[in-house]
């Protein structure tokens, strides 16, 4: 009877179980803060109809890159494509697997509630920053790197009271509290903090945006549901989370 209960138990665990329990491991993926919002959503999606989990590190994609260099393993990375292309060349990542997920326009990111700077066009986007008593910017991010490129070809670099953080958290942090009074940062990235608001994108020629490029692991032992996972973010469930975050396909 003892040996009946203990089998009857067994099987009834096997049903119960939900079968991404015992799979293989979750599927790992370092993404750059410029997607996070929109993977925050979509990765539990995922892991609801494919029956997989998803483990994502969030962070610069500068210093995941420096990780995969120094050969953290992993199954995806969602970087910039400058990024992207480097690893590939390096044979870090699987060169078919290169997939462009989204974009989001750069902005300047301002305290709520406060005045709106006029950014309708160059000229006066250039007189927003010069006028301007901080401005703060991810100096390793893809959107602190595309800053100064903006400013040097504007011809303001040498004019503007930049403030060079470690992270666009940091950036959002100094306006939130008014140490900055402008942040630069891709909408995606402004969106989700409380106590700011995007005062603009960046206008006509000066416009710029960063793209988030999906890669998969060259040695990746889960590469199958690591490529399923790619296209799940570029599929149709997805357009309009990534167009809720900030971010579009185009």
């Amino acid at each position: 009877m003892r040996r009946f209960a203990a089998t009857f138990l067994a099987a009834a665990l096997l049903v119960i179980t939900p079968l991404w329990a015992a799979d293989e491991g979750a599927i790992t993926v370092l993404c750059s803060n410029g997607i996070k919002a929109a993977v925050e959503e979509l990765a539990p999606r995922f892991e609801r109809e494919s029956h997989t989990k998803v483990a994502v590190t969030y962070d610069l994609a500068a210093n995941l890159k420096r990780r995969i260099e120094a050969g953290d393993s992993f199954d995806v990375a969602i970087l910039t494509p400058a990024a992207i292309d480097d690893l590939i060349k390096q044979g870090k990542i699987a060169a078919n697997g290169r997939t462009m997920i989204a974009r989001s326009d750069l902005a300047v990111e301002m305290r709520a509630g406060a005045r709106k700077p006029d950014l309708s066009t160059v000229d006066a986007f250039k007189n927003s920053l010069l006028n301007a008593k901080t401005i703060a910017y991810a100096k390793e991010g893809a959107s602190g790197v595309l800053f100064v490129q903006t400013i040097n070809k504007l011809g303001i670099a040498d004019k503007i009271k930049g403030m060079p953080t470690a992270t666009g958290e940091a950036v959002s942090a100094a306006v939130v509290t008014g140490t900055a009074e402008f942040g630069i940062l891709p909408v995606s990235e402004i969106l989700p903090v409380k106590g700011a608001e995007v005062a603009g994108t960046f206008p006509g020629d000066a416009r710029s945006f960063i793209e988030m490029v999906g890669g998969v692991s060259a040695m990746s032992q889960r590469a199958t549901n690591a490529r399923r996972f790619v296209e799940f973010l570029v599929g149709t469930q997805a357009a309009p989370v990534l167009k809720k975050t900030g971010m579009s396909r185009n």
